[in-house]
């Protein structure tokens, strides 16, 4: 188990973008458990799933909590919700991977989203550190041979809107924080550091966070397949990504680039820890043969074939050495990590 570190983090404000999102609101509860003044941006203050999560949770010592709404198309919400801070971790953005406005729906949110959080932090000369939340998507080429490692020296330059709209995001915004830093006076800029997460599972705090990447464990716990794409799945811990976050504040190099990513599973394999963990629920296990997959594909209206042959024939790996080494991370086991998704979603009969 990870033991938490509570010592990192110098006193000051730390904005957390995004606070409501998924792996958002476990690093407002990892920054609260340190006592530290967290300043958590949501959309909209008065959405209970958005905030109610947020304000049940434990702040210890001097901790505080501010809860704040921020639009990140709006640079003057942006810049009002970064002033002053001496930290910010940049999470917000759009988890979709698929829309039919893959640029205002996808892109535009990480783009302007990023360029109005960095304009800000211009703006405000306060800031000393600053974690931008990226993909292994922003990471991921379009082609890749079975059992290739991929490390932080790789990026997907060669994501297109109209086949990784996802992908184009996360690269594109990562590109755009790197080329600001580096024309920054190096004396005064503040720290840079990009996370890279892969599939984030662990315990879901609002049923908003049921989507994105959960959408993996929610097709198991509703049953919305009878059999299973043979899909390997690179996994994270979601509280692992929020201490990833915390450390990399203090620790690492600076324009350093850490993947998070604990192991890989075939989603039959999750299906099949859920059923020895969950005896009594229904659970799929049986996995489709790869040409059978394409077919499923070629009539789905989430996926296609293209998508397909490249997620279901190639196994691809990664290397997060880099995470451990300058951030001293260990990760949680990934049976863990899965079965300790499940509680929240049975507890609360989230759908």
């Amino acid at each position: 188990m990870l033991e938490p570190i509570r010592t990192y983090v110098n006193e000051g404000v730390v904005v957390v973008t995004g606070a409501s999102g998924y792996i958002g609101s476990h690093i407002v509860a990892n920054l609260l458990t340190k006592g530290k003044k967290v300043r958590a941006t949501v959309r909209n203050s008065n959405d209970p799933e958005r905030v109610d999560h947020l304000k049940n949770l434990k702040i210890e010592g001097n901790g505080s909590l501010e809860i704040v709404e921020m639009d990140l198309f709006d640079s003057v919400s942006v810049d009002a919700a970064i002033d002053g801070a001496t930290d910010v971790i940049h999470t917000a953005a759009t988890v979709i991977v698929r829309s039919r406005e893959p640029q205002t729906k996808i892109v535009d949110p990480s783009v302007i989203g990023t360029k109005n959080v960095i304009a800000a932090i211009e703006k405000t000369g306060t800031v000393e550190r600053f974690v931008h939340t990226s993909s292994t998507a922003a990471i991921r080429p379009e082609k890749w041979d079975d059992g290739t490692v991929l490390t932080t020296e790789t990026f997907a330059s060669d994501a297109t809107l109209e086949e990784n709209p996802y992908g184009l995001a996360k690269y594109s915004a990562e590109m755009i924080v790197r080329n600001w830093h580096s024309t920054l006076d190096v004396s005064k800029r503040p720290k840079m550091v990009t996370i890279h997460p892969c599939m984030v599972f662990g315990p879901p705090l609002s049923p908003r966070h049921l989507r994105g990447s959960l959408s993996i464990i929610m097709m198991l716990v509703n049953r919305e397949l009878p059999v299973i794409l043979p899909m390997q799945v690179s996994i994270i811990d979601v509280r692992d990504v929020a201490e990833a976050h915390v450390r990399a504040l203090t620790m690492g190099q600076d324009k350093g680039r850490y993947l998070t990513v604990a192991g890989e599973m075939m989603w039959s394999d999750i299906s099949k820890t859920l059923k020895e963990k969950y005896p009594k629920r229904k659970w799929p296990i049986r996995q489709l043969p790869y040409f059978a997959a394409l077919i499923i594909c070629a009539f789905h209206p989430k996926v296609s074939i293209s998508w397909a042959r490249r997620h279901l024939k190639n196994k691809l790996y990664w290397d997060a050495n880099p995470a451990k080494n300058d951030l001293g991370m260990e990760w949680r086991d990934m049976t863990e990590t899965i079965t300790d998704t499940i509680p929240n979603i049975v507890d609360n009969g989230w759908k």
